[in-house]
């Protein structure tokens, strides 16, 4: 019951965020706000230390935090630059599908199967996502001309192989892996902006969004490693991959994009397949 109620809390954060952080990558670009909402989640990180009594991590969780940060960011960067080209219903549902998918896999091998009610709930799930990611021809034709769909492909990648690696990062710290996880994505996608001689200069206007893009997504972070913690790393992971209802959601309500019948269809799905986890 608490790692599932944490995963949930965990989509809800990693959706809201996801949608801010989509808009803000149309507004000044998908590198700076990836930098910029690793910098600003890695400032209110530092902050909670003097808080915990965390022991320093230890070369494993170091190694696995790395490569969690630099493979995590890279598929972050992947996802708001595709968000800036396309339609965030669409691109999140997408992402996040292929994302469950590799954590799930892992699991299975790693934990064994899970019971049949919570295996049932994982295929509703998928197909929750699968419903949500569905829009008009239209969209589909204007998808190919602008080319998201590689992206998004990508950032799922990332995403899932991500969930992998925090989670063995993660078994007994929460603020190390992040810390470490955050300063390598940092570097990561900063080296990427130099050598292609980009700019990271920003209107401070734009800080707030950003900032509140950071919070909502080291929240996600926090929940998930918490989740993983009490939990199975598929369950966790496949309600954390529940996080393109809120960003649809929000979606439709804020940008006006339109949403088909069977996207609905997904979102009850998605409800039911929460309900069937947290009671199992």
């Amino acid at each position: 019951m608490i790692a599932s109620l944490l995963g949930l809390a965990s989509a809800l954060s990693w959706g809201t965020g996801d949608f801010i952080g989509g808009v803000a990558s149309r507004r000044i670009g998908a590198h700076r706000t990836v930098i910029f909402v690793q910098v600003f989640g890695l400032i209110f990180i530092l902050f909670a230390v003097p808080f915990f009594g965390e022991p320093f991590p230890d070369s494993h969780v170091i190694k696995w935090s790395i490569a969690a940060g630099v493979l995590g960011t890279t598929g972050f960067l992947a996802f708001y630059e595709a968000m800036r080209r396309g339609p965030l219903s669409v691109i999140a549902p997408l992402s996040a599908l292929i994302g469950a998918i590799i954590p799930v896999t892992v699991g299975i091998i790693t934990e064994g199967l899970p019971s049949i009610r919570v295996f049932f709930s994982f295929a509703l799930a998928f197909i929750a996502i699968l419903l949500v990611s569905r829009e008009k021809t239209e969209e589909e034709e204007n998808a190919k001309k602008k080319k998201y769909i590689p992206l998004t492909i990508f950032a799922g990648i990332g995403f899932g192989i991500y969930f992998v690696l925090i989670h063995e990062a993660s078994q007994s710290l929460v603020l190390g892996p992040l810390i470490i996880s955050h300063i390598a994505g940092a570097v990561a996608v900063t080296a990427y902006l130099f050598l292609q001689k980009g700019s990271l200069r920003t209107e401070v206007k734009h800080f707030p969004i950003l900032i509140f893009s950071a919070i909502l997504d080291l929240g996600g972070n926090v929940f998930y490693i918490l989740a993983g913690q009490v939990g199975r790393l598929d369950m966790s992971a496949v309600l954390s991959s529940l996080y393109p209802g809120m960003t649809v959601f929000l979606a439709w309500l804020i940008l006006k994009e339109k949403l088909q019948t069977s996207q609905w269809i997904g979102i009850i799905l998605a409800l039911i397949a929460i309900i069937l986890m947290t009671v199992a």
